[in-house]
């Protein structure tokens, strides 16, 4: 009987490696070819989202844009010139593992720091530059990065140019302890000084803008502008609700829930960016002022 069994066993083991079709190769997507959107998860064909000014096509979803990205969708063709592109960050607190990082985001994502300054037109108007990458240490905000943008607010001071910052950053930079704490209040003091020279200061907040970031330069705009659904706040929504035992409301900390409660005065698609900026450097122009008699 066990040998009955076996053999039937053994036929049917034959019967199944029959039935078996052979392994195919499976046909590989090239990289890069799809865009996935985080929020609704559908996958798009890259140069579509590119085309869309990187702006999901299935749910209006802005996603991530690079520093160098996103000054060519908004600077006119040819006219960035980048200031400070040299400064590096030393390690001066020998914090373990803090060299290795920078020196691996730097060869990963070509950049020196999570900032890039420089001086650009933008629908033909002259105005100083910032725009934070959160590829670099999640845009932090660290010794160079409040050098930085330090130094790039006070060339557009001397020379009486427009500053226009996008934000993008987890905040200071722990590695760096209280040195990081240190650039608030030195970018803040800077765009003071802009301020008193009566230039303006546009901060434009872009996913997810928060920490000492949020604490410093980018909460201190003249025209503080925000892209659709862009997380903007200080601590995180959990740490809140444990501080104040509370739940709150749907929506706290996103961009139109701020335009709501008067923390920004603007919320621009994308795709309207560049002109809405253009608009308002030409009706800060000192020839408009003229024109209007103020």
């Amino acid at each position: 009987m066990i040998s009955l069994f076996k053999e039937r066993r053994q036929k049917l083991t034959r019967f199944k490696s029959m039935q078996q079709k052979p392994d195919r190769p499976k046909a590989s997507v090239p990289a890069g070819l799809y865009t996935h959107c985080p929020d609704c998860n559908q996958d798009f064909i890259s140069e579509q989202v590119a085309a869309n000014f990187f702006v999901c096509p299935g749910c209006g979803y802005h996603l991530r844009l690079t520093a160098h990205g996103r000054i060519k969708l908004i600077a006119d063709k040819g006219s960035v010139r980048e200031l400070n592109a040299g400064l590096t960050t030393r390690e001066n607190l020998d914090f373990p593992g803090y060299s290795e990082k920078l020196a691996a985001l730097e060869a990963s994502t070509g950049l020196k720091e999570a900032v890039v300054t420089g001086v650009c037109t933008i629908e033909g108007h002259s105005a100083m530059i910032g725009v934070m990458d959160s590829r670099f240490m999640m845009g932090s905000m660290g010794s160079v990065v409040g050098e930085k943008i330090t130094r790039a607010v006070e060339y557009a001071t001397k020379r009486r140019l427009p500053v226009i910052i996008f934000t993008a950053s987890g905040g200071a930079r722990m590695q760096e302890g209280i040195v990081s704490l240190m650039q608030m209040a030195k970018t803040s003091n800077a765009l003071a000084r802009h301020s008193q020279a009566g230039l303006l200061y546009i901060s434009c907040l872009t996913h997810p803008t928060t920490g000492g970031v949020t604490a410093s330069f980018a909460s201190l705009g003249d025209i503080i502008i925000a892209e659709p659904r862009a997380l903007i706040g200080f601590a995180g929504p959990r740490v809140i609700e444990q501080t104040i035992r509370q739940k709150l409301p749907e929506g706290f900390q996103r961009s139109e829930f701020l335009l709501e409660h008067g923390f920004i005065d603007m919320i621009v698609e994308r795709h309207k960016l560049k002109s809405t900026l253009g608009s308002l450097l030409r009706l800060h122009s000192p020839s408009a002022r003229v024109k209007g008699g103020g």
